[in-house]
């Protein structure tokens, strides 16, 4: 079975926007699991999160995985911008 979920999440700066891309580059450049395939691509000020999974399990996994990374950076991206 096949699951596939699509995530769209509106950023109100443009340049924490390019810093989460490049931030999560690596992560989908080198994917470690085969029973996932997720990508990043940028829609105006949309992060468009599209993963593929051979299973609900799998998906689920790599939504939180994904997931957890975009507010992590954005955390560290907003306590910089305040601290600065």
């Amino acid at each position: 079975m096949k699951a596939k979920a699509t995530v769209r999440l509106l950023f109100t700066s443009e340049k924490h926007l390019n810093a989460l891309i490049n931030a999560l580059t690596p992560e989908i450049n080198k994917q470690i699991t085969t029973r996932s395939k997720t990508t990043l691509t940028k829609e105006n000020r949309f992060l468009v999160l599209d993963v593929e999974a051979n299973d609900t399990v799998a998906l689920r996994a790599a939504l939180n995985s994904y997931l957890r990374w975009i507010n992590s950076t954005t955390n560290v991206l907003e306590t910089l911008e305040h601290n600065l």
